[in-house]
């Protein structure tokens, strides 16, 4: 839409608030709304000024005035807002420079699609995130000085099985929940509801399932799009889904792995770069690749424990990335083998169909900046010619001490994980995408508020472990 067509649609649907969305450095979606008599084509080039102090990883106090500057091309109504409400996605602009601010995640995102055509290795980078999720139907938790806990509660859970009262059976059993019909699917209507809404916001989706865990644990599939619009429609995916649970009396959560004993949520990402109409990953290489894209896997491997920081962000995302059960955490690439960091989806010859996917990445991850990265590490394969090394097409799993020793893994902690990436983004900096300044930022506020958080606080299960040593 332009500015114009902004202002028509604003009164075509009798909107009454225009709501500006953007997103912190974790990633988590911020709004803030006003009367739509506040809304004028003059908003547009000046913006809406915000207090940017008390948003996580952002200004101190004394540089807190920001713009809001709304991108006429994502506004859309918002399905849930009892007033009608108009909402478009902000970029965020410092008002002194009148530059884009620096620790913006979407501004990140754009500048690593303007490096990609810098580099001349393509024009487009297409990317389709498979973010999985479960469905809670009572959550608590708390921790202080004296206890901390968690309570999770489905009616889909397994555990429930036992239950005397108002028990009609038919749960998934663990690890055994792709992909069962009704009724032991208990949320195909739910989720049908969800890609109506999602339809409905704008977004082309691919399919719907139950996942693997027990507990509710869904995957909705959205079509792929270039880098910024789809981490745009990854933030919406969550919004939506999040809200159509709420208004069910369920609780959504994307935290990688809540449950203990089953599999945990991943966020696969399919990524493809394009060169004047034509996919420049298909070639007469391993499973149908072009060197190019030989190249690309060896950037992701090669930057994977650097990545892993950004792709898989909290102390629970190591909780996932465990070697030995579902999550892939050996770096190795593969032709339809879901044991590697790295498969080459093999359902079509189609050259346009030809991407590949890294599975390591979690739902918790904020896309702006994971798909960043990603693309930045695909690309400094692409211009340093890394070879990937050989694929492994075996089940990793089942390999034996002696034939795992050379292959690399993912960190096992986002302590860890910190700690590769101060060591390893030198490639980030590239076209001055990420900037020192804003790694050092991130850095600094996961290991105080998360790493550090959780290494202070006794884990209720070292109770039972050490109470009577």
């Amino acid at each position: 839409m332009t500015p114009q067509q902004v202002l028509e649609t604003a009164k075509t649907h009798e909107a009454r608030q225009i709501d500006l969305r953007f997103t912190d450095l974790p990633g988590l979606w911020q709004h803030v709304s006003y009367p739509i008599s506040q809304l004028t084509e003059e908003c547009f080039s000046e913006g809406f000024g915000i207090d940017g102090s008390s948003i996580r990883g952002w200004a101190a106090i004394n540089e807190s005035d920001m713009l809001l500057m709304p991108d006429a091309a994502t506004a859309m109504m918002d399905p849930f807002g009892a007033v009608p409400t108009l909402v478009m996605v902000g970029d965020v602009i410092d008002p002194i420079t009148r530059q884009k601010y620096e620790r913006d995640p979407r501004h990140i995102a754009k500048k690593a699609e303007a490096y990609l055509q810098a580099t001349g290795v393509g024009d487009t980078a297409f990317f389709g995130a498979e973010a999985e999720f479960f469905i809670f139907d009572n959550i608590s938790f708390d921790q202080n000085q004296h206890e901390g806990y968690y309570y999770i509660d489905a009616e889909e859970g397994r555990w429930n099985s036992g239950r005397r009262e108002h028990n009609l059976g038919y749960r998934p059993r663990y690890k055994e929940g792709y992909f069962p019909v009704p009724p032991v699917d208990h949320y195909q209507d739910l989720r049908s509801e969800m890609v109506e809404a999602l339809i409905g916001c704008g977004l082309d989706i691919e399919c719907h399932h139950h996942e693997v865990a027990t507990a509710g644990q869904c995957e909705i599939d959205q079509k792929y799009s270039t880098l910024v619009k789809s981490a745009d429609n990854m933030m919406l995916y969550k919004y939506v889904v999040k809200n159509v649970a709420y208004q069910h009396g369920k609780s959504v959560t994307f935290m990688p792995k809540p449950i203990f004993g089953d599999n945990g949520s991943g966020m696969h990402v399919h990524q493809s770069i394009w060169k004047a109409g034509k996919p420049v990953f298909a070639g007469e290489g391993y499973a149908g690749l072009s060197q190019m894209a030989l190249w690309y896997i060896g950037g992701l491997l090669k930057h994977a424990r650097a990545l892993s920081a950004i792709i898989a962000p909290t102390t629970n995302s190591y909780k996932r990335l465990v070697p030995g059960y579902e999550a892939p955490v050996n770096l190795a690439y593969s032709r339809r083998n879901r044991s590697a960091a790295v498969r080459i989806p093999m359902y079509s010859a189609s050259p346009k169909a030809k991407r590949v996917e890294f599975r390591p990445p979690d739902p918790s991850a904020n896309p702006y900046l994971a798909f960043a990265a990603m693309l930045m590490a695909g690309l400094d394969g692409v211009l340093n010619k890394i070879d990937p090394g050989e694929s492994l097409d075996k089940d990793i799993y089942d390999l034996s001490p002696e034939e795992m020793k050379d292959v690399p893994s993912m960190p096992a902690s986002l302590e860890e994980a910190l700690t590769c990436l101060e060591d390893d983004h030198n490639f980030l900096l590239k076209g001055d995408v990420f900037t020192e300044e804003l790694i050092e930022t991130y850095v600094s506020y996961k290991r105080k508020h998360e790493a550090d958080a959780v290494r202070l606080r006794p884990h209720p299960y070292e109770f039972a472990l050490y109470y009577d040593i």
